[in-house]
């Protein structure tokens, strides 16, 4: 994961400073859609650890909710 965030860090700054080619513009998209999902993946497994204990002392898992994409 290390390797992979500093790739996209070194790509990025290469970016600002003197453009990529097509190949490094194509990995870093890819770059960037493999570290976003393994964050999500990661996320998730986080919640699904998370309990609730209710006022009358049941535990039960935090519920998960349908994301409805920007509606805040």
């Amino acid at each position: 994961m290390n390797d992979r965030v500093s790739r996209i860090n070194e790509l990025a700054r290469k970016k600002r400073l003197e453009g990529l080619t097509d190949a490094e513009c194509l990995e870093q998209q890819q770059l960037r859609v493999e570290y976003l999902r393994d964050f999500r993946d990661g996320m998730e497994r986080m919640l699904e650890n998370i309990v609730v204990e209710q006022p009358d002392g049941a535990i039960e898992p935090l519920q998960k909710k349908p994301y409805g994409g920007g509606d805040s």
